[in-house]
């Protein structure tokens, strides 16, 4: 009795969720029946015993995971871990990873980290770990998979578009700590901006890096590199596309609910002077990347150089629940100036130039930061 009041309590919430997909409530409770008789047969004919607490788990996960990619359920100790992540320094691979049709996806590996020193892409399609098939796991259970005590060894599995063989990469797990922002003068005259990611000190660093740049110099230019910067703070990448735009939309958030609506527009001031940008993006350009990007792109105050982005469209909300879990949920949408949504479509480049295999950001063997510095020199 208590699992189908479970199961109740779990279809009561889906229905804040779904109830407009129904044409009256008979059709829900008829849904509630139905996946009630399912947990009773599998409880009575399923080969093994099953932990109902697992399966009530996997269940909430499979009803957030049917609304799009990211949204997920976090269990108490998955919670927990995530919260000491977002702090900045934690241990394992350095990789952002994604659903996509019930299979892991890196969305992008952090710079200088384990997995973008093995080789891994963004792209790569996840199928072991340590010889355990992912397909079929949630993305919080391949997560924990990956995890493991600092210094120890992993073993992933992955599919890469255009490979027919399944590539193996073996990686030692170290404590990840995030250094958002490098720059560089490149021939005297090129101010080169690596961001990594959105966090809260970003656009600080940026605009020191910009101003000690600027001093003393007279630059041509500037290259904002954001190629496998899976995102991060949504107010980090407003504050960056602030500093080269000079007035109009940055943008837009549209939700379920029309109040939450909300736009949001660059105050006078271009840090930069009027001096050409060049941005790099690739297909690890995901969210707050996108934004800043797609900005610069529709207000034509940047040339947008590389591959499409990733696309990743939407912001997350993580909201607390009573047992100390806590669910990831999709609250809303993003909107370029120009209207288009970054979801599923991502940015296109003005100039398209498909990274090198030994695509290292570095000028030695990096095609298209080479091809922006031939721009920028003439």
């Amino acid at each position: 009795m208590s699992m189908i009041k479970k199961l109740l309590y779990l279809f009561v919430i889906s229905f804040f969720f779904f109830q407009n997909s129904f044409s009256d409530n008979s059709e829900l409770y008829k849904k509630i029946d139905l996946f009630g008789e399912v947990i009773e047969k599998i409880n009575k004919e399923y080969v093994d015993e099953v932990d109902q607490s697992e399966s009530m788990d996997a269940a909430i996960n499979g009803l957030l995971q049917s609304l799009d990619p990211y949204s997920a359920y976090m269990t108490p100790e998955s919670f927990e871990s995530m919260q000491t992540e977002t702090k900045g320094k934690f241990g394992g691979l350095g990789i952002e990873v994604g659903m996509e049709s019930g299979v892991i996806k890196v969305i992008s590996p952090i710079d200088n980290t384990p997995a973008s020193k093995a080789g891994l892409k963004a792209g790569d399609y996840i199928v072991k770990i340590n010889d355990v098939q992912v397909q079929g796991k949630t993305l919080m259970d391949a997560v924990n998979l990956m995890r493991g005590p600092v210094g120890s060894s992993i073993k992933i599995t992955v599919r890469r578009r255009g490979i027919k063989k399944a590539l193996i990469f073996n990686i030692t797990r170290e404590i990840i700590q995030v250094q958002s922002v490098k720059s560089e003068l490149i021939d005297d005259s090129i101010g080169y901006i690596r961001l990594t990611s959105f966090n809260e000190n970003s656009s600080k660093q940026i605009k020191q890096k910009i101003n000690k740049l600027n001093k003393d110099r007279n630059l041509t230019g500037y290259i904002l590199d954001l190629r496998n910067n899976p995102g991060g703070l949504l107010s980090q990448a407003i504050k960056i596309s602030d500093f080269f735009l000079e007035n109009g939309e940055i943008v837009s958030t549209k939700s379920r609910k029309i109040s939450e609506n909300r736009k949001w527009f660059a105050k006078k001031g271009d840090i930069t002077k009027g001096k050409t940008v060049i941005v790099l993006i690739n297909y690890g350009s995901a969210s707050a990347s996108e934004i800043v990007a797609g900005a610069l792109k529709d207000h034509k105050r940047a040339i947008i150089l590389g591959e499409n982005s990733y696309g990743k469209g939407s912001v997350q909300s993580i909201i607390p629940l009573k047992n100390r879990g806590a669910i990831r949920l999709t609250i809303a949408k993003y909107y370029l100036p120009s209207g288009k949504s970054i979801s599923d479509v991502g940015v296109t480049p003005d100039i398209e130039i498909e990274e090198s295999e030994d695509f290292k950001f570095n000028s030695e063997t990096d095609n298209q930061l080479n091809f922006a510095i031939k721009l920028l020199n003439g």
